[in-house]
């Protein structure tokens, strides 16, 4: 039973790392999976891993949880990633304004 709860815990891990990655998967790092991996070489035989394995599926929740919130302020906050003009301008538009044009040559 160990050994099975020992995979899933990991694969569910490495999933989460990997959908969580903002590089392609050709050119992503191994390094954080390399340290995953690790750590739980290490604790396979060890004691205690009842906890080490509820630990690691609170890191997997922890870390699809985050995945979803990006994915839900992306989705209902478009204004997010833009700069303070681009923010004011769009906000201005949202509502039927548009921004007045600034001296000549400043477009």
């Amino acid at each position: 039973m160990a050994t099975a709860q020992h995979r899933s815990a990991y694969r569910a891990i490495v999933r989460e790392l990997n959908r969580a990655s903002i590089y392609p998967r050709a050119t992503r790092p191994n390094t954080v999976t390399s340290h995953v991996r690790a750590i739980f070489e290490e604790r396979r035989d060890g004691n205690d891993n009842e906890h080490f394995y509820l630990d690691m599926r609170n890191a997997a929740t922890f870390l699809r949880s985050q995945r979803n919130h990006k994915m839900l302020l992306e989705r209902y906050n478009p204004l997010l990633g833009l700069s303070t003009e681009e923010r004011v301008k769009k906000t201005a538009h949202r509502v039927g304004l548009d921004m007045p044009l600034g001296p000549k040559g400043d477009e």
